[in-house]
């Protein structure tokens, strides 16, 4: 379990493919340095277990299962990744629970500088957005984020000056793909929902009126 703090920028040193499995070799910043065989570790927003300890780095093994449904088999020698460890329990909770366990892909389609900050908008499909609320958290290559605006196929999201200092996200240019992990409570209030056979939520979302129908209150 993450946090959706990115806690710094690695760079992939290689990428060793066997079949259609992989072996990604990641060197973490310094402040990172003490990664132990058999942690998690959240590498732009996907979990991934550390299999070995390297002269100067980690490797890590990625299933044909997680190359297919994230970016990481885009990624190539010298590329930069978002680096979390796995959250301790008696850390606080600065972002929000994040799995790291990717719902699909997202893509760049407009960024715009206001003042200090930047309004990024990302291209989404109907069954990632269905989960998002506005002023809702979304993980976005792992970085925890809150969602300013959302519609059926897309959403924006603010980067503020320190987001955009300890993450890779502002050097993703228009059309680039980016990991998406939407909040897991709505995901459990609708699995909750159809499991005890009321009607299913639709494809327009969960809102207030949905939720106080079925016993939450404000």
């Amino acid at each position: 379990m993450f946090t959706g703090l990115i806690e710094g920028i690695g760079r992939i040193k290689g990428i060793r493919r066997s079949g259609g499995d992989a072996v990604m070799m990641i060197v973490p910043p310094p402040h990172m340095a003490g990664f132990k065989i058999g942690e998690s570790m959240a590498v732009n927003g996907v979990c991934l277990t550390v299999t070995r300890i390297l002269e100067g780095g980690i490797s890590a093994d990625v299933s044909m299962e997680t190359l297919s449904r994230t970016t990481l088999g885009e990624l190539g020698p010298s590329q930069e990744v978002n680096l979390e460890r796995a959250l301790r329990l008696s850390d606080r909770v600065g972002g929000h629970l994040v799995s790291g366990h990717v719902d699909g892909l997202g893509e760049i389609s407009s960024k715009d500088q206001r003042a200090g900050s930047w309004r990024i908008k990302i291209r989404v499909n109907e069954s990632i957005s269905r989960h998002m609320i506005e002023k809702g958290s979304v993980a976005v290559d792992g970085i925890s984020l809150t969602i300013n605006t959302c519609e059926k196929d897309f959403f924006e999201v603010n980067i503020i000056p320190q987001t955009q200092m300890e993450t890779t996200l502002l050097r993703k240019g228009m059309g680039d793909r980016v990991n998406i992990e939407t909040d897991m409570i709505g995901k459990y209030v609708e699995k909750l929902l159809s499991v005890k056979g009321e009607a299913r939520v639709s494809a327009s979302g969960i809102d207030m009126d949905m939720l106080m129908k079925h016993g939450f209150d404000t």
